[in-house]
């Protein structure tokens, strides 16, 4: 059980002296009743609260889907480049979230933000093999050359090696674009691997985290809450 004027407080955008004016203002609602007792005890498991018509999302942890549009950066603040988390919804908005992992500013597609470091450790830690999928443009043709050097592991030019990488063609390209699966993330490591195989990315988005596909009718820019079973699906089907 929690205080409601702290269970408001911390699972969303409000302060703690700002919730408590709220509840006093008869504002908020726990199972259809108002309540204006600051300290009232609620269950986050079971009771539905709403500040001022607003379903809180009571979630001790909160998992979000973002398709990433271009221009944003994987950072929690920036003070000259608008974030992810600037662009997510108020109601999805929270205290603690942060991107699970990075996509370049130009990079779009997948991410996954939260404020469960566990999770997001278990998900990033090459360790644990979760494969991330891209779909990658280029300025040239993918040969079979290439392809065998990303199953072998790029190197870098500083010696960095990556570990073994599968890459396809994707169908119907001609060649210019390929779907490249990774375990790990080093910093711009897609578009590195391509620069040492004498390729650049013109347009790079990720499709996948292990068995989570983004999905198809999330418009770029836009966020969704997760459910368990996609939670679930990182951590299934990798092919490690």
């Amino acid at each position: 059980m929690e205080r409601l004027d702290k269970l408001i407080a911390s699972r969303g955008t409000l302060s703690r002296k700002d919730a408590q004016k709220q509840i006093r203002s008869g504002a908020v609602t726990v199972n259809g009743a108002v309540c204006r007792q600051i300290d009232c005890k609620v269950d986050p498991d079971t009771d539905e609260i709403t500040v001022a018509g607003q379903a809180v999302c009571t979630d001790r942890h909160l998992y979000i889907m973002l398709n990433k549009p271009a221009g944003v950066v994987s950072a929690t603040e920036d003070r000259r480049e608008k974030t992810v988390l600037d662009i997510l919804p108020e109601e999805l908005k929270r205290p603690g979230l942060f991107p699970a992992g990075r996509l370049d500013k130009d990079t779009e597609g997948l991410l996954i933000i939260t404020d469960d470091g566990d999770f997001a450790h278990r998900m990033l830690s090459p360790k644990k093999h979760v494969d991330k999928r891209y779909i990658a443009k280029l300025d040239g043709e993918i040969t079979p050359e290439m392809i065998t050097a990303f199953e072998n592991g790029i190197i870098f030019r500083d010696g960095t090696r990556c570990l073994p990488a599968k890459l396809e063609i994707l169908p119907e390209t001609d060649g210019l674009s390929g779907i490249v699966t990774i375990c790990e993330g080093k910093f711009h490591q897609v578009k590195k691997m391509f620069s040492a195989v004498g390729r650049k990315v013109v347009h790079l988005q990720r499709i996948s985290i292990g068995n989570l596909y983004l999905d198809s009718k999330l418009p770029i820019g836009k966020a969704k809450k997760m459910t368990k079973l996609d939670i679930d699906a990182i951590f299934l089907g990798n092919l490690h």
